[in-house]
């Protein structure tokens, strides 16, 4: 005889197993909840330590200045020419006459002609020598200069900008002279000539025409 089981009347049920479930819930929260609080501790303590590298930063920055300060206020009015001579001397034994040729020499199209380079300024920032100079080049036409400014631009060691055009005097010369303002980056390892020379020779020079 075949036994009949009602589960309607006597439904399945095991009472353990949400118990057992909870408890596994509680242990992986709380070893959750450890991890968390052992995280932000450590992460509170590395910021900790690094705020107080960046105050004690501050302070001897905030020491040197006045360090400086002071003693900038100690020298006289010569003393201070001097140390601005001093340190132009230094920053223009960082430019280099051949290299300035040689990137020209790459820059400039074969119908443009260079008549006179000025050096109006040589700085030095983060080991970068950085040229203000003057350049007056002779050119047939506008439309060469314009391109050739282009052209400049786009190479990244040149930035050159129009400041004035003069119409050739010379006999037998044609075309114009265009004034222009060129800051100059010399990158590292542009091209340099066989000329060696670290030091800069007077305040103008001529390139394919005559020194002014």
């Amino acid at each position: 005889m075949a036994t009949k089981l009602n589960l309607a009347s006597k439904p399945f049920s095991n009472r353990s197993l949400p118990w057992v479930v909870a408890g596994v819930i509680i242990v992986v929260s709380l070893i959750s909840l450890v991890f968390i609080v052992r995280s932000t501790a450590q992460a509170r303590a590395q910021g900790d330590l690094v705020q107080n590298d960046i105050n004690s930063l501050s302070r001897r920055e905030h020491e040197f200045r006045q360090r400086a300060t002071a003693i900038k206020n100690s020298l006289t009015t010569e003393q201070l020419q001097t140390l601005s001579a001093a340190h132009t001397l230094v920053e223009r034994k960082h430019f280099s006459w051949s290299r300035l040729f040689a990137d020209l020499e790459s820059a400039l199209p074969a119908d443009v002609r260079v008549k006179r380079i000025a050096v109006r300024g040589v700085s030095t920032r983060s080991n970068e020598t950085l040229a203000e100079l003057e350049l007056t080049v002779v050119a047939k036409t506008p439309a060469i200069v314009t391109e050739m400014i282009a052209a400049m631009d786009r190479g990244g060691i040149f930035h050159a900008n129009l400041r004035a055009q003069n119409l050739q005097r010379g006999r037998g010369e044609s075309g114009a002279e265009y004034e222009l303002e060129v800051a100059y980056r010399p990158r590292a390892g542009s091209p340099t000539s066989n000329v060696a020379s670290s030091s800069v020779p007077p305040a103008s020079t001529a390139l394919g025409g005559t020194a002014q």
